[in-house]
C-alpha cells in the first residue's frame, strides 16, 4: 500500500494508483476531459493537473502513480490558474455555441469551464470548419472536436474497428476517419461506442426529430411508434426521474401526448422472433446435413454490419429472422393495417431505439416486404425520443400511465431481456425447450448465460441433446470468439452476438451520462421487470399466438418467411481490411 496525502486527506491506495484514482477514493474529484480508466490515461487534456510539493511542474493526476509521502494539492492557485488556461486554450478551438448543441447541458467542458468561472475567453476561437456527409447515421462536427482521443480508443482498444485516429500536426492536430477514408465508405458498425463516450458535442447521431414532427404532423397518415426493450430501463434518466417513476406506462402517455396515434412495444415483437428464430435453430440441428456450425443470432445490426465486414463467409451462419424492430414495421403494414382498416402506404412506422445502426438497417433494400416502401420509416434514438418530448414541454413525471395499444403491445418477459446481454440467447433458450420438449422449462433454467463478462458460455440439455451456447458483447469480444472458432479452439452450437458493451442497454442511442458505464444497471432493470411478468416464456405471448392464427398460419410459414425473415446476402457494405488489404478471415488462414 501506498500512503500519502490528498488535500489535507489521509490517503492509502495499492501501489500504482495514479493520483487520480487515488483522490476520487478519497472523494476528492478533480475534473478532467480525456480520462477513461483503463481506456484512455494519456493526459491529452491537461485539465486534471495537480502540484506535488517539493516539485517544480505540475503533473496530469491521470497518469501520474501516487507515491509513498506525496503531499498532493488538487486545487492550489497554481492548479487553478493552469487548469483555467488550459481550458480556454481548448475553448480556443471549439465551437462553443452551446444553446445550438445536443450535449448543452450535459457536456464535461461546459461544465469544466463553468466551474472554473470562465464568463469569457481572451484568447481568438479557431474552430475547424465541418466536412461531413449528413446523410450517415453518425454525424461528427469538428469544430466541437477537443480531440480527447476517447473515440480513438474506444472504437480501437473495445470495438477492435479503429475508424477513427489521429491527423495533422501542431494546431491542426485533429481527429478524423482512419487511413483518409470517408465515413460512408469505412467498415463503421455504427455501435455509437464513440458518441456515448465523446465528452462534448463532437460526435452524434444523425437528427430525424423533424422529419418525425412532419409525420405526426400529416392528417393523413397514421403514425405508429414501438419502442424498443432497453428504452424503458434508460429513457427517465433525461428527466431526472428514478426507475419507478420512469414507467412504461408514463411513457406511453408521453408519446401520445405529442401526437402518435399508436404506442406499441418492440417486446411483441421479440416474441416474435424468438418464435421463428428459435424454430430456425431447431429445424437446423435437424438436418441432416447440418455441419455443426454455430446459428449466430441477426438481431443486432451493428453486429451483422462487423460480420459482413470482417468475416463475410459466416454470414450463412446468422439467423435469417429479422430484428424484432424489422419484424415489427412489416406485421404493422400488413396485418395491423388489415386491422383498422388503412392502406399499408398510410402507415408511418416509428421505432425508438437505443441503436444508431437501426437507422442504417431500416434503410436496406431488403427490408420492404410488406407493399408500402420502407417496413420501418424512421429510427429515433432514445436520446431524440427524449428531446422530441422535451421540445413539446411534456412532463412524463405528471402524467397518468396508460398501457401501450394492442394488438401489437403485449410482450413477455422474455422479450424484456431482449436489452441485455445475454437477454436474446435466455430468451430463445426457454422457448426452444418447449418447442422441442412439448413442455415448459424452469423460466431462469438458463440463468448461467447471463453477466457483465463480455464473453460467456454455457451448456445446457435441450431434448436430452447438450447444448454449447456463447453470449458476447462488445466487438472486440465477438472477433476473438470468432477466432477462436475458426482456430477450432471453441465449438458452440448457438451464439448471441451484440455490438455495445452490456448489450442494447449500454447503446450508443441510450442516454450519455459523463464518465458513467450504466449498462449493468440498467440490464439489471430489464431482468427484475422480466421477473415480475406473469408471462415469462415468448411462445404464451396471447397476441403472438392470435398473429399466428389469424395471419401467419405457423413459424418458418411462407407468409411467415415472406415478412419475418431476410437475406444478407442481398446488399453490401464496405469490407473490413487490415494493413495488408486481407479481409480477418482470409489472414487467420
Amino acid at each position: 500500500m501506498v500512503n500519502a496525502t490528498i488535500d489535507r486527506i489521509p490517503v492509502s491506495v495499492p501501489e500504482g494508483t495514479s493520483i487520480l484514482e487515488a483522490a476520487r477514493a478519497a472523494g476528492v474529484m478533480i475534473p478532467s476531459l480525456c480520462y477513461l480508466k483503463e481506456l484512455n490515461e494519456i493526459g491529452a487534456c491537461r485539465v486534471c493537473v495537480v502540484e506535488i510539493e517539493g516539485t517544480q511542474t505540475l503533473v496530469p493526476s491521470c497518469n501520474s502513480p501516487l507515491q509513498e509521502g506525496m503531499v498532493i494539492h488538487t486545487n492550489s492557485p497554481r492548479v487553478r490558474e493552469a487548469r483555467k488556461i488550459n481550458v480556454e486554450l481548448i475553448l480556443s478551438q471549439h465551437d462553443g455555441r452551446c444553446s445550438s448543441c445536443v450535449r448543452g447541458g450535459n457536456c464535461a467542458l461546459q461544465a469544466i469551464a463553468n466551474d472554473l468561472g470562465i464568463l469569457e475567453n481572451l484568447y481568438p476561437v479557431q474552430a475547424p470548419p465541418n466536412d461531413w456527409t449528413r446523410s450517415f447515421p453518425l454525424y461528427r462536427e469538428a469544430s466541437k472536436c477537443i480531440k480527447c482521443m476517447r473515440c480513438v480508443q474506444v472504437c480501437d482498444k473495445v470495438q477492435g474497428l479503429g475508424i477513427w485516429d489521429v491527423e495533422g500536426t501542431g494546431s491542426r492536430t485533429t481527429v478524423d476517419v482512419s487511413r483518409n477514408r470517408r465515413i460512408a465508405e469505412v467498415d463503421c458498425a455504427l455501435c455509437g461506442q464513440c458518441i456515448t463516450h465523446c465528452p462534448v458535442g463532437a460526435l452524434r447521431e444523425r437528427d430525424d426529430t423533424a422529419r418525425a414532427f412532419e409525420m405526426l404532423a400529416d392528417p393523413e397518415l397514421v403514425t405508429v411508434v414501438q419502442v424498443a426493450p432497453a428504452v424503458r430501463a434508460a429513457w427517465g434518466e433525461a428527466f431526472g426521474l428514478n426507475r419507478e417513476q420512469a414507467s412504461t406506462g408514463r411513457m406511453a402517455a408521453a408519446l401520445r401526448r405529442i401526437g402518435f396515434d399508436y404506442v406499441f412495444d418492440t417486446n411483441f415483437t421479440a416474441d416474435l422472433t424468438i418464435m421463428e428464430e428459435g424454430s430456425e435453430f431447431l429445424a437446423r440441428q435437424k438436418n441432416l446435413n447440418y455441419d455443426g456450425r454455430p446459428l449466430f443470432t441477426s438481431c443486432c445490426p451493428g453486429w451483422v454490419r462487423f460480420a459482413k465486414a470482417h468475416y463475410p463467409a459466416l454470414v450463412s451462419d446468422l439467423s435469417t429472422a429479422k430484428s424484432p424492430q424489422q419484424m415489427f414495421g412489416a406485421v404493422a403494414k400488413s396485418y395491423f393495417a388489415e386491422k383498422i382498416g388503412v392502406t399499408p402506404e398510410k402507415v408511418r412506422c416509428i421505432s425508438v431505439m437505443p441503436c444508431l445502426a437501426k437507422k442504417q438497417e431500416c434503410a436496406l433494400p431488403t427490408m420492404q416486404d410488406a407493399g408500402a416502401g420502407q417496413d420501418v420509416d424512421l429510427v429515433l434514438t432514445t436520446r431524440e425520443m427524449t428531446r422530441m418530448l422535451k421540445s413539446e414541454h411534456v412532463r412524463p413525471e405528471l402524467l397518468d400511465e396508460e398501457p401501450f395499444d394492442s394488438p401489437l403491445g403485449t410482450g413477455s418477459g422474455a422479450a424484456v431481456i431482449f436489452g441485455a446481454t445475454g437477454g436474446v440467447m435466455e430468451a430463445a433458450l426457454r422457448s426452444a425447450c418447449f418447442l422441442a420438449t412439448g413442455s415448459n422449462p424452469d423460466p431462469d433454467a438458463f440463468a448461467e448465460i447471463r453477466g457483465e463478462k463480455g464473453w460467456r458460455e454455457a451448456q445446457f440439455s435441450l431434448g436430452g441433446d447438450t447444448l454449447r451456447v456463447a453470449a458476447v458483447s462488445g466487438l472486440g469480444n465477438a472477433d476473438r470468439l470468432i477466432r477462436a472458432l475458426l482456430h477450432g479452439e471453441v465449438q458452440y452450437d448457438f451464439v448471441e452476438v451484440m455490438a455495445c458493451p452490456g448489450g442494447c442497454a449500454g447503446g450508443g442511442g441510450q442516454p450519455i451520462c459523463e464518465g458513467c458505464e450504466l449498462a449493468g444497471e440498467r440490464g439489471g432493470l430489464l431482468y427484475q421487470i422480466d421477473a415480475a411478468n406473469p408471462i415469462r416464456f415468448s411462445h404464451e405471448n396471447p397476441e403472438v399466438q392470435r398473429l399466428y392464427q389469424e395471419y401467419l398460419g405457423h413459424p418458418l410459414s411462407e407468409r411467415a418467411h415472406h415478412l419475418l425473415h431476410t437475406d444478407h446476402t442481398a446488399w453490401k457494405m464496405p469490407s473490413g481490411v487490415n494493413e495488408t488489404g486481407q479481409t480477418r478471415e482470409f489472414a487467420l488462414q
